[in-house]
């Protein structure tokens, strides 16, 4: 129940243009700082797991792995997705406190 309402979010997040999806895209925002929160698929690679923790370790951005690939995608209407960073401290925040609560 409360894992869908945390997809929710993650699709609200998008309709309002605060959230990038996608390894190149998500890369990209946590080099230049802009990403609050990056989400890593449980299912990802694990190349891709460790790049982004050490990435966000770096530059103190908040780094959860969480979901699949598929549900990722599935809610933000594409294709299956690894990583999608939130660029939106509200969001962010919200999202990380709903996390941190089901761990």
């Amino acid at each position: 129940m409360m894992e869908n309402k945390i997809y929710q979010i993650i699709g609200l997040c998008q309709k309002a243009r605060k959230l990038v999806a996608g390894e190149f895209a998500c890369k990209q925002s946590v080099m230049q700082q802009t990403a609050l929160l990056v989400i890593v698929a449980t299912d990802a690679s694990d190349n891709t797991k460790k790049l982004f923790k050490d990435k966000c370790s770096y530059r103190n951005i908040l780094c959860i792995e969480w979901g699949t690939k598929e549900q990722l995608g599935k809610f933000l209407g594409k294709e299956i997705r690894a990583v999608v960073s939130i660029l939106d401290e509200g969001f962010a925040n919200k999202i990380s406190e709903m996390l941190k609560s089901i761990q």
